[in-house]
């Protein structure tokens, strides 16, 4: 956030994350981005809503997939899909000419899916996507959320991502 601040563009938020389960997590989150909004002084448009049941019904749809856990590739291309499409309609409602995405922080998101995507809404709404590969501040901004006091995430956010990992720390755990 600090470097698109340094930037000369007016910088908001937009707080949108169907994918995010439990409910739980899903306040973490959103106190958190309230919490960074004010101590950098950004205004945020927030969608509070939570509503993990839509994400799901859109991946089975998307993926075909009705039981099990989606592959990786097939729910995250949804979820990176249905979010930023919400957020380059909000931008292109709310004014702005180009939009970006904070998933292009983590280093474990899929950067060509969400460059692909990004670059679809931006010309279905007649805006710009910012690309930018801020992996390269990954360590220096976990860093910083830590001094602030932040809450940081131990997954994705979504339902199987959660499923994933723990079944992974129940294996590790068992030894195998």
């Amino acid at each position: 956030m600090r470097e698109l601040l340094k930037e000369t563009a007016e910088v908001w938020g937009f707080f949108h994350n169907p994918n995010i389960h439990p409910l739980e997590e899903f306040r973490l989150r959103l106190e958190a981005v309230k919490k960074l909004a004010e101590l950098l002084s950004i205004p945020v448009k927030y969608d509070e809503v939570y509503r993990p049941g839509e994400f799901i019904k859109g991946v089975r749809s998307h993926t075909g997939q009705d039981e099990g856990v989606p592959s990786f590739n097939e729910r995250c291309g949804y979820c990176y899909s249905s979010r930023l499409e919400a957020t380059a309609k909000a931008a292109k409602e709310g004014g702005f000419g180009v939009f970006t995405s904070s998933l292009l922080f983590s280093k474990y998101q899929d950067h060509g899916a969400i460059r692909a995507a990004g670059v679809e809404f931006a010309r279905k709404y007649g805006i710009l996507f910012l690309y930018e590969d801020f992996r390269l501040l990954w360590q220096e901004g976990r860093e910083a959320s830590r001094s602030l006091g932040l809450y940081s995430q131990k997954y994705c956010g979504c339902v199987y991502s959660r499923i994933e990992r723990y079944a992974e720390k129940k294996r590790k755990k068992a030894g195998g």
